[in-house]
């Protein structure tokens, strides 16, 4: 997929209030600090499309990005900062709850993962949360290039181990690096896909 155009459109605290075009969504979700604003500005190509900062816990609110005029990317906060209030947390978890499971125009959800950890409990239970409500999700890891080839795919197949555990079969899986540009044409390539049958 050739990205032409990606536009900042709107950000929000409530679902209700994102856009009532019907345009399919796809959203990024995952703990602070894994490097998700990054991978946006990668997959748009567009430097400072999404805000990065060094402090964790940054995205407060639902972001939608136009691309190609045909579907949004949608930048959502970030779960389990721990040194938020807990007001702060169960704000956020409210905003992200209602969006994952109200907003119809959701096609597909991408959990990213730091691909330098084991299996985090915190990343295991959402997915979890995500099978129980049958909400469609890809896994993203990120930071492929943080460490060797070798160990990458070591951690990368832990998860998948821990996760068929429980699960009978496997969502679709996406290595990345933001700095090398890794992963890019696959994760654009399966929108592309999805894109073919809603759009």
């Amino acid at each position: 997929m050739l990205i032409k155009s990606a536009e900042f459109i709107i950000s929000n605290t409530d679902y209700l209030k994102c856009p009532q075009d019907g345009k399919p969504e796809y959203a990024f979700i995952g703990r602070s600090n894994v490097g998700k604003s990054s991978l946006i500005n990668m997959l748009t190509n567009r430097k400072g499309l999404a805000m990065t900062s060094s402090t964790p816990g940054k995205t407060m609110l639902i972001n939608h990005f136009l691309i190609n005029g045909e579907w949004y990317l949608v930048d959502l906060p970030g779960y389990g900062y721990a040194r938020r209030g807990k007001e702060n947390r169960d704000r956020l978890q409210q905003i992200i709850e209602d969006y994952v499971l109200e907003r119809e125009a959701l096609t597909s959800l991408f959990v990213l993962v730091d691909s330098r950890h084991e299996p985090q409990k915190i990343d295991l239970e959402f997915m979890e949360w995500l099978g129980e409500n049958g909400v469609p999700f890809g896994i993203v890891f990120t930071k492929g290039d943080k460490q060797g080839p070798v160990r990458l795919q070591q951690n990368v197949d832990a998860y998948k181990q821990k996760l068929l555990e429980t699960w009978e079969e496997l969502p679709p899986v996406f290595v990345t690096s933001s700095e090398k540009k890794s992963g890019r044409e696959e994760l654009l390539d399966y929108i592309e896909e999805i894109n073919k049958s809603v759009l």
